[in-house]
């Protein structure tokens, strides 16, 4: 009889399309909704495909060798899609949709009309498809010169933050020439993860990445406003979620003294939610961490847990730095809602894992 992990991970496989008139063979679908226009469209994006492939790749060391294979033989599917979602100029950077021509807001009727919402490249696709990939010395030193050109200060100040934060030279999620800056905790936590997984070296704008989770994170913002502090993942336990696989894999000295108060309040929100889904992230990260967590009985969730979750949003307005617009931005009203239920599995493939790293250390 299979175990959970291995389930889960045939789940995932079977979710991955083969080929249709959405989404291309190797990737999984996903898709865009708001709930309160009554809108839903199929959402022909790389996003999930590449965090579900990094997920999978990083629990893949605790699977059984017929596992492996199945995830090598996923992964495989997911990269051979990534030209395609490559810089329409052949550049090593990479878009949400397709860009060669531009795919944005896919397999709708109203946006995809308009330049407005055409995006640039941003960090985090192009962070999660080179932690998936093999970038050489020479593309990876590329990357991080590209990256500092984009940053607060290289050519704009940011507009929409707090304004202790206005003149911190850390990267901005996006790449373009022309779009405004913007500060996301959980984008820079995942870009970290890219330069420190590649023992790049840090530079002044790594620096005041780390200042700014530091401080949205010690100062409580990341609680009291997570949409000021992540437009693309603005609740806490995803920043939480992201935050603490940064810190747990490589331990940054500046975030050092954050470590606590992250365990202390994933502790305390764990108690409270109700979602299913996070309590299955708040539980991974503390289990990342080493800290106590109750079991949780991922053997007996199904696709209805899923339900009313969503790991990732696009806000409508937030690409206006009109302060009367920037404060309508945090209404739902204006936000997208991205949802896979691949990713779903695979996140609950990651806590099984790192729940039996646990129990095999005899902690449990």
């Amino acid at each position: 009889m299979k175990q959970p992990l291995q389930l889960f991970i045939d789940k995932i496989k079977d979710l991955q399309s083969k080929g249709d008139n959405y989404f291309p063979e190797g990737i999984f679908p996903a898709y865009r909704s708001n709930r309160i226009i009554g809108y839903k469209r199929p959402d022909t994006t790389i996003f999930f495909s590449a965090i579900t492939s990094f997920t999978l790749q990083s629990i893949r060391k605790f699977t059984d060798s017929e596992t492996q294979l199945r995830i090598d033989s996923i992964c495989n599917k997911v990269v051979q899609n990534y030209p395609d979602f490559q810089n329409k100029d052949g550049l090593k950077t990479y878009n949400f949709w397709k860009t060669k021509p531009s795919r944005h807001f896919p397999n709708g009727h109203i946006f995809r009309r308009f330049e407005h919402f055409r995006i640039p490249d941003d960090v985090d696709d192009t962070a999660f498809i080179y932690l998936t990939t093999e970038p050489d010395a020479e593309e990876l030193l590329w990357l991080k010169q590209k990256l500092a050109v984009h940053a607060n200060g290289s050519k704009q100040w940011i507009r929409n933050t707090h304004p202790e934060y206005k003149q911190l030279p850390a990267y901005s999620t996006w790449f373009g020439k022309n779009m405004y800056i913007e500060f996301d905790v959980s984008v820079l936590s995942n870009l970290l993860y890219c330069i420190f997984y590649y023992n790049l070296p840090l530079n002044e704008h790594d620096f005041a990445s780390l200042e700014y989770i530091r401080s949205v994170i010690a100062t409580n913002r990341y609680r009291k406003v997570p949409f000021r502090c992540a437009h693309q993942y603005p609740r806490t336990p995803l920043i939480i979620y992201h935050v603490s696989r940064l810190i747990a894999a490589f331990n940054p000295p500046a975030l050092s003294e954050i470590r606590q108060k992250l365990i202390t309040d994933t502790k305390e929100l764990l108690k409270i939610t109700g979602d299913p889904m996070d309590k299955i992230i708040l539980s991974s990260s503390l289990l990342r961490f080493g800290a106590d967590s109750p079991r949780l009985e991922v053997e007996h969730f199904s696709a209805k847990d899923f339900r009313g979750f969503y790991f990732f949003i696009a806000g409508l307005l937030t690409a206006y730095e009109n302060p009367l617009l920037y404060k309508l931005s945090v209404n739902p009203l204006f936000h997208m809602h991205w949802t896979c239920e691949a990713h779903c599995w695979a996140l609950l493939a990651e806590y099984e894992a790192l729940w039996k790293v646990r129990e095999s250390s005899g902690l449990s």
